[in-house]
C-alpha cells in the first residue's frame, strides 16, 4: 500500500527519524494557518509547499514550491490544490492534487554547506535479505545515478533475523564522507530508518534526499513509504491511511468484492482462478498477438456470482476487445463455472465483445457442452493452444 509523503513521515517520526516540521492542508486558507503555526514552532521565514499525490517527480511538474511569505504560501497552495499534476510517474492526464504538505524550510545559511544524500531500505526477494541502498548523490533520480556513476551507489545486506548492525550504520556514515556531529547523527538516522522499515512491515522506505543541514542535523526531506499489504492486519492505524482517491476506481471496486484485479494497458481481458494460471494466461494472450488488459484472479471457488462480478469489472475497461476466461476445475467443477458464464451473460445484458472460455479439469467436457449449447456469443476451448487460436481469430 502506497502512502503519501506526510503519512510516511508520520510513521518515520514515531520511530525517531528526524523530519522537518510540517502540517497537511486541503485549502489555501489552511495552508496559511499551517505556515503560521510552523513559524511559531521553528522560527522559519520560508516554507515549502508540496503536492500530496502517489507519484515521484512532483517538483518537475510544478507540485513543489518555496514561499517567502505567509501570503505567498496561500497563493501557491491555491495554485497547487486542484491542479492536474503531470510527472514522469503519472499518465498524460496526471493526478488531481487534493491536499498539500506545508513544511518548514531547511535550507538555511550556516558555517558549513548543506548536502543531500540518497537512502532506501527494501527487500531483496531473491536472497531473502533486506537491502540498504545509499548514495552521496541525493536529490536526483537514483536510476540516473546508477546508470552514469554506478560507483556512487553503495549497498548493505541486512539479515532480517539479526537486523541492522551498528558497524553497518557506521559504514554508511563513513561512505557518505561525514565526520564529527554529522557522522554521529547519520548513524542514529540510519538506525531509526531501519527500525521504521522493520516495525511498520514496509516493503520500501526511500528517502531522497536525506538532508544534512548547515549545522549538521540529518533530516528526511522527502519520504516514500510502501507497506506490505499482507501485513496490514497488524497495523490497522496504517491500513486506515489508504487513500482511495489515489487508486484506480475499478481496482478499488474489485478489492471491495474480494477480487484480485490489476488493470493493465492491453485489449484482452482475462479472468482466471489462481495466480500462476493467470500469469500463464497473460503469456498466451501475448503470444497469440493480443495484450493483456488486466490481471484478474477470482480464486479457487469461482462460482457463478464471482464470475459475473469478474465480467462486470473487466467490462468497465473500454479498451477490452475480447475476454478470455481460463478455469482449471480442481476445487470448482467446470460445468458449474460454465453455467455461471451463461447466467452472467444473461444477467449483465448485451455483451458486444467475444468471450473465450477455456475449461480444463473436473467436468470440463460437460462445461464445454453447456457453453456450446447456450446459443450465446461464447467460444469454448479445451487446451491453451485452442484458446490462443481463438484469441487471434476474434481480434482479427
Amino acid at each position: 500500500m502506497n502512502l503519501h509523503e506526510f503519512q510516511g513521515k508520520s510513521i518515520l517520526k514515531k520511530f525517531g527519524v528526524s523530519v522537518p516540521e510540517g502540517i497537511l492542508a486541503q485549502t489555501a486558507g489552511e495552508a496559511g494557518k499551517a505556515a503560521e503555526v510552523i513559524q511559531n514552532i521553528t522560527g522559519t521565514d520560508k516554507w515549502v509547499i508540496k503536492a500530496q499525490v502517489h507519484a515521484g517527480g512532483r517538483g518537475k511538474g510544478g507540485g513543489v514550491k518555496v514561499a517567502k511569505t505567509i501570503e505567498e504560501v496561500r497563493t501557491l497552495a491555491g495554485q497547487i490544490i486542484g491542479m492536474q499534476l503531470v510527472t514522469p510517474q503519472t499518465s498524460a492526464q496526471g493526478k488531481k492534487v487534493r491536499k498539500v504538505l506545508v513544511e518548514q524550510n531547511i535550507f538555511y545559511p550556516g558555517v558549513t554547506e548543506p548536502a543531500e544524500f540518497y537512502l532506501s531500505v527494501l527487500l531483496n526477494r531473491q536472497k531473502g535479505h533486506t537491502i540498504l541502498m545509499y548514495s552521496p548523490r541525493g536529490g536526483m533520480d537514483i536510476e540516473k545515478v546508477a546508470e552514469e556513476t554506478p560507483e556512487q551507489i553503495f549497498t548493505e545486506e541486512i539479515d532480517p533475523k539479526a537486523g541492522l548492525q551498528q558497524f553497518q550504520a557506521r559504514k554508511v556514515a563513513f561512505n557518505l564522507n561525514l565526520s564529527g556531529e554529522a557522522y554521529k547523527n547519520m548513524i542514529k538516522f540510519v538506525s531509526a530508518i531501519y527500525a521504521a522499515y522493520d516495525g511498520s512491515d514496509a516493503s520500501l522506505v526511500e528517502i531522497n534526499p536525506v538532508f544534512k543541514t548547515s549545522d549538521n542535523k540529518i533530516l528526511a526531506a522527502d519520504a516514500k513509504v510502501v507497506i506490505d499489504n499482507n501485513a496490514l492486519f497488524r497495523h490497522p492505524d496504517i491500513a486506515a491511511m489508504r487513500d482511495f482517491d489515489e487508486e484506480d476506481p475499478v481496482e478499488v471496486e474489485a478489492t471491495r468484492i474480494d477480487l484480485n484485479y490489476v488493470k493493465l494497458n492491453g485489449n484482452v481481458g482475462c479472468m482466471v482462478n489462481g495466480a500462476g494460471l493467470a500469469m500463464a494466461t497473460m503469456d498466451i494472450i501475448k503470444l497469440s498477438g493480443g495484450d493483456p488488459a488486466n490481471f484478474l484472479d477470482v480464486g479457487g471457488s469461482a462460482n457463478a456470482k464471482r464470475v459475473e462480478e469478474g465480467f462486470r469489472i473487466i467490462m468497465k475497461d473500454n479498451n477490452v476487445k475480447a475476454i478470455l476466461l481460463n478455469i482449471f476445475g480442481g476445487i470448482v467443477r467446470c460445468d458449474r463455472v460454465a453455467q455461471g458464464v451463461v447466467d452472467a451473460y444473461k444477467n449483465i445484458g448485451k455483451i458486444d465483445i467475444p468471450i473465450i472460455v477455456r475449461l480444463q479439469g473436473t467436468n470440463a467436457i460437460k462445461g464445454k457442452k453447456i457453453i456450446d449449447d447456450s446459443g450465446l456469443r461464447v467460444h469454448s476451448a479445451i487446451t491453451l493452444q485452442e484458446a490462443a487460436d481463438l484469441v487471434t481469430k476474434v481480434l482479427k
